[in-house]
């Protein structure tokens, strides 16, 4: 026995093995740690150019509704189409500061913000101008208005250019630094796979070593045990990194998600005020009307404004807004939550299971805001499983990792691949009533927090939202 464990002290190749695994473990965790990184700081510069790209097509927005605005009044004398016009000036001021000091950096996108800066002042002085000419002239439109209107329209071409230009720069930007990104997150992966499969190998190396003396098997299991260590820690790295790649992704997404809504929405009301000012307009020259033309004057305004209702509830879905942060308890929160949906909960006769942390720390939130969003996902639970026996809603609050946790899940008929895929997508509804965007503003509400929400769900076996929040 002690001929046979000196033998394996002295075997070179045992110690030579040991020393390799633990240089290249080393070796490993120092590139991983590097390539992480290199990670997140790729991840905040594409954060960085979607916000430059949002700021850009909201500023143009804003002075379009600004124009739209001025040309509203001067063709119906009602100072209310203003209001667009008034405040545009002090939020174009807000969003150029913003985009000069996020691309300071950037000289030929300064040059351009000057140039870009002296068109908007051109354009803004020539719609003050018509405004003074049409108020001086007892709101009449002159020739001098047309005149300065061309001018504004080659100025507004200017302008589209300029941003375009701008845009395209920073698309470009994008493009390349969405590619690093892919190639930072596949190198990463490749040095933990590699890291992985050496830890295996020297584990099974040193385990059939160790096999042929019991103590020298008892070593080589301590040894094992370490290696299992740092292979589940290599692999709790990647599933961080992966659950950071899919939080990335669907903020871009999101966001891409608003910037499609605002121009959907620019591109619909700008034709959809023609087609108002256009019926006020036949509504004050036709003297005596016929039978049905008030009925479908109301037709056209009823639906005039069921469609710029749903433009704004899109943009409320998919914008982020300002919150008012207060700490609170998240077991009280659910709970006051829970109060608002008592009558459906009797009514379907839904068991509520509640797990809470009694211990567990407050969060900093808004909390009509939150309670609007965790509400959406319990009403949905309760629809899920309307008409279903036994049906079963657990709540559970705990802390992991550091943040707070919230699950709620229901034992209801679940959804299948295509449906978990877009169920944050605005207007996707499995339902026969709703609008389809109780989930999307959810995930807004969630994302304006700095929180991240995951659902996962089965067929026939339920659905569980998860939602991760910071403490206060």
């Amino acid at each position: 026995m002690k001929y046979t464990l000196e033998k394996i002290k002295n075997d070179s190749r045992i110690k030579k093995g040991y020393l390799t695994g633990f240089v290249f473990l080393l070796i490993a965790c120092l590139i991983t740690l590097y390539a992480n990184r290199q990670l997140i700081r790729q991840s905040a510069r594409v954060a960085h150019t979607h916000k430059v790209i949002s700021i850009l097509e909201n500023l143009f927005s804003t002075v379009k509704d600004a124009e739209t605005g001025v040309r509203g009044y001067l063709i119906n004398h009602d100072s209310s189409f203003l209001q667009p016009y008034i405040g545009s000036n002090k939020s174009i001021d807000s969003m150029f500061n913003i985009v000069k000091e996020q691309t300071s950096d950037n000289e030929l996108q300064q040059n351009r913000l000057i140039e870009l800066k002296e068109k908007l002042n051109e354009r803004y002085n020539i719609l003050q101008s018509n405004i003074d000419i049409y108020n001086r002239n007892r709101k009449i439109i002159v020739d001098t208005i047309f005149i300065q209107q061309v001018k504004g329209k080659r100025i507004m071409d200017d302008v589209r250019n300029l941003i375009g230009l701008m845009k395209k720069q920073e698309t470009d930007l994008l493009t390349g630094r969405n590619k690093l990104l892919s190639h930072n997150f596949r190198t990463l992966n490749s040095i933990i796979i590699s890291t992985i499969t050496v830890a295996v190998i020297i584990v099974v190396f040193g385990f059939i070593t160790h096999t042929k003396e019991s103590k020298a098997r008892r070593e080589a299991e301590k040894k094992i045990i370490t290696y299992e260590a740092e292979l589940k820690n290599r692999i709790a790295d990647l599933h961080k990194a992966n659950e950071e790649l899919i939080q990335m992704r669907s903020q871009e997404k999101f966001a891409a998600t608003g910037r499609m809504a605002r121009t959907i929405a620019h591109e619909v009301r700008n034709p959809l005020t023609n087609i108002n000012l256009a019926v006020d307009q036949l509504k004050g020259e036709i003297r005596v009307p016929e039978e049905n033309t008030n009925f479908l004057f109301e037709m056209i305004g009823r639906n005039s404004y069921r469609i710029n209702q749903l433009i704004s509830d899109l943009l409320n879905s998919t914008k982020f807004s300002e919150l008012s942060f207060n700490k609170i308890s998240i077991n009280e929160l659910l709970d006051e939550t829970l109060v608002q949906a008592e009558d459906r909960i009797k009514l379907i006769n839904v068991e509520i299971i509640r797990n809470y942390s009694q211990n567990i720390k407050n969060v900093s939130v808004d909390k009509e805001r939150l309670k609007i969003a965790l509400l959406n996902i319990i009403i949905n639970a309760l629809e899920a499983m309307e008409g279903r026996a036994g049906s079963k809603l657990v709540i559970e609050t705990k802390e992991e990792e550091g943040k707070c946790k919230i699950s709620i899940s229901d034992n209801g008929p679940g959804m299948d691949e295509d449906s978990l895929s877009k169920i944050f997508e605005p207007y996707f509804t499995s339902k026969q009533t709703g609008n389809g965007l109780g989930l999307t503003n959810t995930q807004n509400i969630i994302l304006n927090h700095k929180g991240d929400i995951n659902v996962s769900s089965k067929v026939n076996q339920g659905t569980n939202f998860i939602i991760r929040l910071n403490f206060a």
